[in-house]
């Protein structure tokens, strides 16, 4: 007697399992423009590495002899894979069986994939297409029963946030508690055309009275990226998967790690001429935020997140001389690079990044401040802006600062770390103040102006006086600014801070858990 015919009932209920919901549901999968679970688990791991666990988990159904008549698999598939050769978790909804929904059997192996992602301290790439473990009204029934709302394994998908990296890509509609699972990470991305992200789906916001909506007015990429719910939006799920490595690359496998140097090939000391005439003289024209991002940084390296909201604000990952770190820089042509609501909320995610994988931040700073007005005082901006300011003074990172141009307020105070000896560079362009010169005089003089019989004479003469002490070399005479630098030496000198913060850096849990 051999074990032959168990192993090949195992084989019988493997390629049950390897058929998903079935022809017609994978053709129909593949009508909407959208790989199946395991294609795409194939073409986001390295060749031959995806090691599954819970494949012949499903439902089954049974003649009186005990025989297997039918098998369902479980709609969610999951294992641990190679990723760019270095390990990590890997999971995806099925949509062909029951549309990802919980009434077939998925939460047991969901909450595996986050549980073994936590304990094994690897990171987690979640495929997510459908319900994602959410319930349907047709679970009522089966159960006999209705049930309180509960999140399963919910504590586990908050904990991982803290130990090692976690990308969800959205590649279907994705509602409920899979919305959830989408956002409750550290970088994701949206299909355009094959995706949507909603709270609940177009026949119950029709039920509650709110009108006929279609999954693409609630839920298109363009909307949740623009809102902040997503980072960012590509046109294939081929994109989505370099995206995805791509992020998964400047991060260590866990904490425990620090995040690997790459030889990226680029001259540490290349200095670039056009940066010496990059930022114009005249304090209201703008110029191009990125192309200084990407002069300064490796060649290439600049991986930008959230483009689409928080605009007055560009941030990313990058290296400097293979060294891992994340950048940031105000944008001169949105508002004139001051802090609106959404991107102080967007630049506070990247700084929490930043801190809890050990990565050393750039500032590139040319801050007037934060965005004034109405709509300014409508989006309590500043008490996201001050949060901000909270999320430097609990970050676990070197911070260096090179002043660009201005850093006026409150705002323009995250030239520094706070508690900290941060370096701060400045480029010969730099102004800096209480409030810009263009705009506070008029404050600052009100009473002089209105009793003078020639105002404009009179305002003339007092922006003379006051340039003539605005020159950054003023305030390097008493300190407040460690180094004015030409702008061509950016480049080097950040190499070498940047070679020198790194070996500051210890592995470790952050002092802070990071704030999706």
């Amino acid at each position: 007697m051999t074990w032959g015919p168990e192993l090949e009932e195992l084989r019988r209920r493997e390629a049950l399992a390897e058929q998903l919901g079935g022809a017609d549901k994978v053709d129909r999968q593949h009508h909407f423009g959208k790989l199946t679970v395991r294609e795409r688990i194939d073409e986001i791991v390295d060749s031959g590495s995806f090691w599954e666990l819970g494949k012949t988990a499903g439902v089954a159904r049974y003649d009186e002899q005990g025989n297997l008549v039918d098998f369902t698999p479980s709609n969610f598939v999951f294992g641990i894979a190679e990723l760019d050769g270095r390990p990590a978790v890997v999971s995806g909804d099925d949509f062909t069986v029951r549309g990802g929904s919980n009434d077939a059997s998925i939460s047991a192996k969901r909450e595996a994939s986050e549980a073994i992602a936590f304990e094994m301290r690897l990171p987690h790439v979640r495929l997510l297409d459908g319900m994602s473990g959410g319930g349907s009204v047709k679970t009522i029934e089966q159960a006999g029963r209705t049930y309180i709302p509960i999140l399963p394994g919910w504590h586990i998908v908050v904990d991982h946030l803290n130990v090692a990296p976690s990308v969800s890509l959205v590649l279907g509609s994705v509602a409920g508690f899979g919305a959830a699972r989408a956002v409750a990470s550290h970088y994701s991305v949206m299909v355009r055309g094959t995706s949507q992200m909603m709270i609940a789906g177009p026949a119950l916001v029709e039920q509650a009275g709110l009108g006929s909506v279609s999954k693409e007015e609630l839920g298109h990429a363009d909307i949740h990226t623009r809102n902040g719910a997503i980072d960012d939006a590509v046109d294939t799920e081929a994109e989505a998967f370099e995206r995805a490595l791509h992020f998964l690359s400047y991060l260590p496998t866990s904490i425990d790690e620090l995040p690997p140097v790459e030889d990226w090939g680029d001259d540490p000391g290349r200095r670039d001429e056009w940066l010496l005439d990059a930022v114009p003289r005249n304090p209201r024209q703008s110029y191009d935020m990125r192309r200084v991002i990407a002069a300064i940084v490796d060649d290439g390296s600049f991986f930008e997140i959230g483009r689409d909201w928080g605009t007055s604000i560009i941030g990313g990952l990058a290296r400097l001389d293979g060294v891992p770190v994340a950048v940031y820089g105000e944008n001169p042509a949105m508002y004139g690079g001051g802090w609106t609501a959404a991107s102080c909320r967007k630049l506070t995610r990247l700084i929490d990044l930043a801190s809890l994988f050990k990565l050393p931040m750039i500032h590139l700073e040319d801050c007037p401040g934060f965005l004034i007005g109405k709509e300014s005082e409508q989006d309590a901006t500043v008490r996201y802006g001050t949060e901000v300011l909270v999320a430097l003074r609990e970050a676990q990172m070197p911070y260096c600062t090179v002043v660009v141009r201005k850093a006026f307020g409150i705002a323009g105070a995250a030239n520094r770390k706070p508690g900290s000896e941060s370096l701060r560079l400045a480029w010969p362009s730099g102004d800096w103040g209480s409030l810009p010169l263009e705009g506070g005089l008029e404050v600052a003089y009100k009473a002089e102006l209105a009793a003078s019989d020639a105002p404009d004479q009179l305002k003339a003469e007092i922006t003379e006086r006051l340039n003539r002490v605005r020159s950054p070399h003023r305030s390097a005479e008493f300190y407040e600014v460690e180094q004015i630098i030409d702008p061509r030496d950016t480049r080097p000198m950040l190499c070498d801070w940047v070679r020198l913060a790194r070996r500051t850096l210890r592995p470790g849990p952050p002092s802070w858990g990071y704030r999706p």
